[in-house]
């Protein structure tokens, strides 16, 4: 089961302000944990939303709104998805994470499988497994 844990922003986030050394030096021991356990598919912090847009959509078109955005406990600002046995191991993950102030919240990635039934015949599926053979073979060339 993939899972995205998703690290909401805060106000010193949204400033711009970079980790300490110290930080960095305990993200880089938890990234290396959560790659020596295998279960690392990707992970990233994300640029204030001072740098950000939002698209809506309604139904007669979208609209863009340039960041900042000022509902900071709506904003990430970073993720890390893993790839565990479970939902009770994907949050002992999150538990695990070294931040003294903040908050994570852990979402499961849908699989093809969830959306079966709006599949019947497969052919849905199929298509997009041919994208995802795409991405992966541009990751690796």
């Amino acid at each position: 089961m993939r899972f995205m844990m998703l690290v909401k922003a805060t106000p010193d986030s949204e400033t711009g302000r970079l980790p300490t050394e110290a930080e960095l030096t305990e993200m880089g021991k938890y990234n290396e944990e959560l790659v020596k356990a295998g279960i690392l598919l990707a992970g990233e912090g994300l640029h204030p939303s001072s740098k950000g847009a939002r698209v809506t959509f309604s139904k007669t078109g979208n609209t863009v709104t340039d960041g900042p955005f000022s509902e900071t406990k709506e904003l990430v600002s970073g993720f890390w998805i893993i790839e565990v046995k479970s939902r009770e191991e994907a949050i002992a993950w999150a538990r695990r994470v070294p931040f003294k102030d903040g908050q994570v919240e852990i979402r499961q990635v849908a699989s093809a499988e969830d959306f079966a039934p709006s599949d019947p015949t497969g052919e849905l599926r199929a298509k997009e497994d041919a994208l995802r053979a795409q991405v992966e073979a541009k990751a690796k060339a």
